[in-house]
């Protein structure tokens, strides 16, 4: 089943400490997209993505013109130069990125931006015990500090926590989490470092809005996430007549079906 970019991924796509607004009303872009395996060389039963494929991604990134995407399920660090220089070829340039390996040596998350990096803390060798085991998170972290202009820097994470594929190992709900646990620790550790921090959160978490992992990434107040995904302009933005639940907003979502055939990865 194809994915889709951006807000268009499973619940939870952008959350901010702070919105994405800079001085004198100027405005950037970020984005998110699982690219469903973007492989240059077929690993197990996962497949080299099709030129077909990397044809409509491209069309996709270049529809969101973003200033910064993150990249989930991407290949090995040519995989991300080569979608990179195509987009360069096609008029969407990217000087700058990042790629971010962890447990898993197939599928990693990646960075592309206009702007460039002015501190770069990848997490690659995270690990946690579950029940007397311990393991290892699976895609690793990606964080960068991103300057946008003179005076104006943002912290992005972004991230690609555990399937909701049934492993034999462990449940994948709890694994979920304790990933979660983890990038929510770094989260802390770059608001306690400087509370006033421009912070975004991006990636494929692999959960719905009201999911343990994903509460725990939000966060408690002071230091909660605000979701800044993109909503539909219909008129359901108004606000809630129960004043502490959030307004009925629809944004996008996506899921795979229950289950993947043996030729597909469940993400």
């Amino acid at each position: 089943m194809k994915k889709r970019p951006g807000w268009l991924r499973l619940w939870l796509s952008l959350l901010a400490a702070a919105p994405l607004l800079l001085p004198a009303a100027d405005t950037f872009s970020v984005a998110t997209y699982n690219l469903n395996n973007y492989l240059d060389t077929k690993v197990g039963t996962r497949p080299v993505k099709p030129d077909t494929a990397k044809a409509k991604i491209r069309e996709s990134i270049r529809a969101l013109s973003a200033d910064v995407i993150a990249l989930q399920e991407m290949g090995s660090t040519q995989a991300l130069l080569e979608l990179r220089d195509s987009l360069q070829r096609e008029g969407l340039v990217y000087p700058h990125w990042e790629h971010v390996t962890g447990w898993d040596t197939n599928i990693h998350v990646a960075i592309l931006s206009k702007f460039p990096f002015v501190h770069r803390r990848p997490h690659t060798n995270d690990s946690f015990l579950l029940h007397g085991r311990r393991f290892f998170v699976s895609r690793g972290f990606a964080e960068v500090d991103i300057q946008v202009k003179p005076g104006y820097t943002f912290t992005l994470f972004s991230a690609h926590l555990k399937s909701r594929r049934v492993v034999p190992n462990a449940d994948e709900r709890e694994l979920r989490e304790q990933e979660a646990i983890l990038l929510r620790e770094k989260i802390n550790a770059r608001l306690a470092a400087n509370p006033q921090a421009n912070l975004v959160v991006v990636g494929d978490f692999n959960n719905t809005k009201d999911s343990p992992s994903t509460k725990t990434i939000i966060g408690r107040r002071p230091n909660a996430l605000k979701d800044i995904r993109p909503a539909e302009r219909n008129g359901d933005n108004q606000p809630n007549p129960i004043p502490y639940f959030e307004p009925p907003n629809i944004t996008w979502t996506h899921y795979f079906g229950k289950k993947c055939s043996l030729d597909t990865s469940c993400g």
